[in-house]
Parts: structure tokens; sequence; C-alpha cells
């Protein structure tokens, strides 16, 4: 039976999955853009294209590197829901 202490389980567990599969993919684009801020402070060159470019890039790796880790954790959490389905509300 659905409880509510189940429900916001379900959610908590939801929701910490998706700040972790996005986390990966986000942080190392920020680190790249603090390098990159750093470097045009220091040098004194403001090109918009100087900081979004490895930005793109890095984006771009780590989601080709990770992307298959980050498909594989979202679809066990989406299969194991469905198989849990039937206890959840029966």
């Amino acid at each position: 039976m659905m409880t509510i202490d189940l429900a916001s389980d379900i959610v908590s567990r939801g929701i910490y999955l998706i700040l972790i599969v996005c986390a990966v993919a986000i942080i190392p684009s920020l680190l790249i853009g603090l390098c990159v801020s750093i470097f045009q402070a220091v040098t004194q060159i403001n090109e918009q294209t100087l900081s979004f470019l490895p930005r793109l890039v890095m984006t771009l790796v780590v989601l080709i590197i990770g992307g298959k880790w980050m498909l594989l954790k979202l679809s066990d959490f989406t299969i194991e829901m469905f198989h849990q389905a039937a206890q959840y509300v029966g």
C-alpha cells in the first residue's frame, strides 16, 4: 500500500538521482568556465567565444564519456519503479 513515507522516499531517491546525473555534466563545465574566467581576467581578453567554446567542448566530452553511466542509472531507477509499481498500488 502506498503511504506518504513511501511516496516521499521515491521522490527523494528520484531527486537525488537527477542531482547526481546533472552534477556529473555541470560541474566540469563550471570548473572550465572558472579557469577561462580567471584567464580572461589576467589577460584582459573579453572574447565571448573564448568562454563559451571550452565549456561546450567539456560538456560534450563529459556526456560522451559518462553518458552511458547516466543512462544506465536513470534506466535502472525507472525499471525498479515499474517492478515495484504493483506492490505500491495494490
